[in-house]
């Protein structure tokens, strides 16, 4: 039996060996971060290394890196009404793209009846003439826009949105969570004022997220309350080993960064054109910048679900979209905001790459796509 191919890597990354030694080293300790001796220290020491990590990746102070569970928490941490930065009132609102994930589109601790949507283009690019409309149409908001679409790989023009939020007043929280380890991101550069990221999207540990704040931001609500961890902006006794894994998987990744990127483009864009020629795909947001390790695609006639399982028949993982829904049988809300009829929507099909990804891979992956479509759509 050949070995699988594992194309769903904007679902999870597998676990970096220099994230899982961090981890195996940090299990070995006794000590709880928050105790002030020695066994205490040394847990602290880990969790402060790590926070160090990210924060100097991503250009911030390491006292405005704040751990999680997970993204997902990170995004309801973000998500915080009255939220205020240095000049400006409070946000009052809160308007989402609507290609955002799930957790974003839920609207974190804000009642339903202050949220607002920014609408996409086909391409599925957020609307910038929208942006200003719907930010002049009401009191100040805080704005979350993603940096990259989990499903298409899209790009969002954060920086630009920055400015218009800004300039109205205004906050932006951007969902780094598929842009870190694969592209170059800087909250300052952007003007982002919080930023979320996960761990196991960068090959480290499920279950350890971080939301990052920039300095002079105030009104952050703490989600869960309790003892005074993380600067009394969330409780609870911290991860440790999977902090450790975190901190060791943004060290990797970073440091991989120059060579992955041109490395996985090149073997995206094979695999793209080849599943063009054989069944003649139709490739979502190829028109515009997209993350260097995802195609999101369909033809006309395919069910999402039957080809995903029958591409993991053939010893190869790949899903349907966001990871967090793909067990739904449900069309992608992201392909229904950028005007993809239900069909569409329903039957699309995301291929991810990763630092492990081959030549081989892409080939077999092909062959699938060769076997499958002729059969799949043969009606």
């Amino acid at each position: 039996m050949p070995s699988r191919v594992y194309l769903d890597w904007n679902a999870t990354a597998p676990l970096r060996a220099e994230a899982r030694a961090a981890m195996l080293a940090a299990f070995d300790l006794v000590g709880n971060p928050s105790s002030v001796h020695a066994e205490g220290r040394e847990a602290r020491r880990i969790v402060e290394d790590a926070r160090s990590a990210l924060a100097a990746a991503v250009g911030a102070l390491s006292r405005n890196v704040i751990f999680t569970s997970a993204g997902t928490e990170a995004n309801a941490l973000a998500l915080s009404p009255g939220l205020r930065g240095r000049s400006g009132g409070p946000a009052e609102r809160l308007l989402v793209s609507a290609v955002e994930h799930a957790s974003v589109l839920s609207g974190g601790r804000f009642p339903v009846g202050r949220i607002g949507q920014i609408r996409v283009t086909p391409a599925g690019v957020v609307d910038l003439d929208h942006l200003r409309a719907v930010l002049a149409d009401g009191p100040p908001a805080l704005v979350s826009i993603m940096a990259a679409n989990n499903e298409t790989g899209a790009l969002q023009p954060v920086a630009e949105a920055a400015r218009i939020v800004h300039e109205a007043g205004g906050l932006l929280h951007v969902d780094a969570i598929q842009a870190l380890g694969k592209l170059p991101f800087d909250i300052n550069e952007i003007g982002a004022d919080l930023a979320t990221f996960s761990a196991h999207k960068i090959g480290g540990p499920k279950g350890v997220g971080a939301l990052v704040i920039t300095e002079g931001l105030s009104g952050l609500e703490p989600v869960l309350r309790g003892g005074g961890q993380e600067l009394n902006r969330r409780a609870g006794t911290e991860n440790v080993a999977g902090i450790a894994g975190f901190g060791a998987a943004v060290k990797a990744s970073l440091q991989a960064l120059p060579e992955d990127l041109q490395r996985v483009a090149t073997l995206r864009d094979s695999l793209e054109n080849g599943l063009r020629e054989i069944v003649g795909a139709t490739v979502f947001s190829d028109q515009v910048k997209r993350l260097p390790n995802t195609i999101l695609f369909t033809a006309p006639g395919l069910k999402a679900e039957t080809a995903v399982i029958g591409f993991d028949l053939e010893g190869i993982a790949v899903s349907s979209g966001s990871a967090c829904s793909s067990g739904k049988v449900q069309p992608s809300h992201v392909l229904l905001a950028m005007g993809a009829g239900p069909e569409l929507a329903q039957g699309a099909i995301r291929l991810s790459l990763g630092w492990s990804t081959g030549p081989e891979d892409i080939n077999r992956a092909l062959e699938a796509w060769r076997k499958l479509g002729n059969h799949l759509l043969k009606g």
